[in-house]
Parts: structure tokens; sequence; C-alpha cells
């Protein structure tokens, strides 16, 4: 065999391992690449999922505070006052129930006044709260602090005023109570007529309260 043919078989046997050389180094960057790409589609996908969640948590968030929303909404809505008063009425109502209870605890105060309110929505009394504080009946006035002045000089603690809201805004102890009396203050004949022609409900401090 001569030289120049067994140069020729070197320079194939030479050209077939470059070949296979670069062929597997392709193979190799293909893998690398592909998991690369493999890399890049998890990343996307988990990206996406965290889009979502995000997405779903900030709509959880938007669905409660809505919800809180409503529910403030409902308390304010449900905190308005049951007794529409004017000024007058919703002061006079002030008035009376510290002339007649203005050494009764707070309750005892809401209670007068849920009689007085109780009143105005009775159709056995007139229709607002000047009317029914200052009512007479034959000369005798339903109310002894309208009798004798007391309603006007009487300085009004804000534990009657927190009563009186109570009263207003719909809280109501009385039982449907439409009288009340003091039964140490008032006349043996006063209370015959209320023990005799009315219906006791119950006793609360010093008054006692009839239907």
């Amino acid at each position: 065999m001569s030289v120049r043919m067994l140069y020729g078989k070197y320079l194939l046997s030479l050209l077939f391992s470059s070949l296979a050389a670069l062929a597997a180094w392709l193979c190799v960057q293909g893998s690398a690449f592909d998991r690369a790409a493999a890399r890049v589609t998890v990343r996307a996908c988990q990206m996406q999922e965290t889009a979502a969640v995000s997405k779903t948590s900030l709509r959880e968030t938007v669905d409660e505070v809505m919800s809180e929303k409503r529910v403030l909404e409902y308390e304010v809505l449900r905190k308005q006052p049951v007794y529409e008063l004017s000024g007058e009425d919703y002061d006079i109502l002030l008035r009376i129930v510290e002339a007649e209870a203005g050494g009764e605890d707070e309750n005892g105060k809401l209670l007068v006044a849920n009689v007085v309110l109780n009143r105005v929505k009775s159709p056995l009394f007139p229709d607002t709260v000047r009317e029914v504080v200052y009512q007479q009946d034959y000369g005798v006035y339903q109310f002894s602090p309208v009798k004798d002045g007391r309603i006007d000089r009487v300085t009004i603690s804000g534990e009657t005023r927190r009563a009186v809201r109570r009263a207003v805004y719909g809280e109501d102890l009385s039982q449907g109570a439409l009288y009340f009396a003091a039964r140490s203050a008032a006349s043996g004949e006063s209370m015959r007529w209320f023990d005799t022609s009315l219906t006791w409900l119950f006793a609360y401090g010093g008054h006692e309260f009839y239907g």
C-alpha cells in the first residue's frame, strides 16, 4: 500500500471521528436545550399558578371586604331611630323623664321614656310627645311634674340622655305599659284607681307599671 493511500485512510478516519464528536456534541447541546426549555416551561406554569392564586386571593379579599361593608351598612341602617321626634318633642321627653325618674337608674329612666312613647303609639292617647305629656282629663294632669312645674326646672343628666336615646332607637323594657306610679308618693285614692282599673305588670325601682 502506498504512502498516499495510507494518508488518505488516515484523513478519512479523522473526518469520521470529527463527525462523530460533532454529533455527540450536538446531542449534548440538544439535551441541555431541552432541559432549559423544560425549566422555562415549568417556571412559566409556576408563574401562571401564582398569578391564579393571587387573583383568587385578591377576589376573596375583595369579597370579604364587600361582605364586611354590607354588614356595616346593615348595622348603620338597623340603628336608625324608631321614633321620629321633633326637637321640641325630644326636649320634652328628656325633661319628663328627668322629672319623673331623676332618682332611678338608667333602666328606670328608660322605662318612663318607654311609657310616654307607648302612649304616642296608642290610639287611646294623643299622637305627639308634647300632647301626651301635657294631656289633662277633666283638669287632671297625667304627669305630676307638669302640674307642679318641675318639668321646667330640671337639669337633664347624661344618664337621662342615654336612656331617652335608647328608647327613641327602639329599646323597650316596658312590656307595653301605658301607666306608671310611685306608690310611696301617690295618694291612696290614686293608687286604688291604678289597682282596680288597670292591669299590674311589674315593679322596677320606685315605680310600678300598668297596662
